[in-house]
C-alpha cells in the first residue's frame, strides 16, 4: 500500500475509534487529519471530502440507535429537511470563502468543542416532550436552519451543536437526541459533501479509504467503549485536550498561510 492510503486509512480509524469509544466529537479531527497527515492541499478538497466520510459514519451509527428505538422519526425528519436547506447554504458561503480564512474560523470552532467536551454530560433523563403542534415544528425549523448551516460553513458533523438544540426544541430526553441527531449529520454531511461535489471539491477515491478505516475504527472504538465506559470523564478530557492542540496547530497554520 502506497503512503497515502495507509495515511487515508489509519486517519478514517482514528476518527471511526473516537466516534465509537466517546460516542461524539471525533469528526472534527477530519478535515486536519486528511490536511496534515494524508496530505491533502486544499483545504476545501479537505471539508467536502470529511463531509462525505461523516455522513456515513454517521449513517452507520444512526441504524444502530434506531434499532434500539431511539430516534424521534417526526422530529428528526422536519430537523433534517430544514437543515438540509441551512447546510446547503452554509457550504455554499464555506465554499466562497479563502481557504486559509476558512481553517483559522475552523481552529476556532474546535477550541468550542474542546471546551464543550470538558463540561459533564447531563445525566439522560425523560423530559417533557412538547406537542407536535405548529409551534414546535416551526421552532425545530429555525433551530435545524441555523445549526444546519454551521455544519456545513465547516464541514463538521455538528452532533455538539444538533443534540442540544433538538432538546431545546423538542423537549426530547438526551438519548432520543442523540439517536434523532445522526439523522441530521447524515443529512447534513450529504448535503454539504453534494455542494462540493458540483464544484469538483470531493477527492471520490480517498473518501472511500477514509471511509474504510472510519468502519474498521468505529467497530474497535465500540468495544473499546464497554471496556473503559467508566474512564468516560477522563477520556473526554484527554480527547478535549488533544483538540487544543490540534486547534493550535490549525490556527498557527492558518495565520502562516495568511501571512499574519
Amino acid at each position: 500500500m502506497t503512503d497515502m492510503l495507509v495515511a487515508a486509512i489509519g486517519s478514517g480509524s482514528l476518527v471511526g475509534f473516537t466516534l465509537g469509544l466517546l460516542g461524539g466529537g471525533g469528526s472534527i479531527l477530519a478535515t486536519p487529519l486528511l490536511l496534515y497527515v494524508v496530505g491533502v492541499t486544499s483545504p476545501h478538497v479537505a471539508i467536502g471530502t470529511g463531509a462525505l466520510a461523516v455522513a456515513v459514519n454517521a449513517a452507520a451509527n444512526f441504524a444502530n440507535h434506531a434499532m434500539k428505538g431511539h430516534v424521534r422519526w417526526r422530529c428528526g425528519l422536519v430537523f433534517s429537511v430544514f437543515g438540509v436547506a441551512g447546510a446547503f447554504g452554509g457550504s455554499t458561503l464555506g465554499k466562497a470563502i479563502d481557504g486559509s480564512k476558512l481553517l483559522l474560523l475552523f481552529g476556532l470552532v474546535m477550541i468550542v468543542v474542546g471546551v464543550l467536551m470538558l463540561r459533564k454530560r447531563p445525566v439522560a433523563v425523560e423530559t417533557l416532550v412538547r406537542k407536535d403542534d405548529l409551534a414546535t415544528c416551526a421552532l425545530t425549523a429555525a433551530v435545524a436552519v441555523a445549526t444546519g448551516a454551521a455544519s456545513g460553513f465547516f464541514g463538521i458533523g455538528g452532533g455538539f451543536l444538533i443534540v442540544p438544540a433538538l432538546m431545546f426544541a423538542t423537549g426530547m430526553p438526551m438519548i432520543d437526541a442523540i439517536g434523532t441527531s445522526l439523522m441530521a449529520v447524515t443529512a447534513f454531511g450529504l448535503a454539504t459533501a453534494f455542494n462540493y461535489a458540483l464544484s469538483g471539491l470531493v477527492d471520490w477515491p480517498l473518501a472511500g479509504e477514509f471511509i474504510l478505516g472510519g468502519v474498521i475504527g468505529g467497530v474497535i472504538g465500540t468495544i473499546a467503549s464497554t471496556w473503559l465506559c467508566t474512564y468516560k470523564n477522563v477520556l473526554n478530557r484527554i480527547f478535549a485536550g488533544v483538540i487544543f492542540v490540534v486547534a493550535a496547530y490549525v490556527i498557527y497554520r492558518s495565520l502562516g498561510a495568511l501571512g499574519a
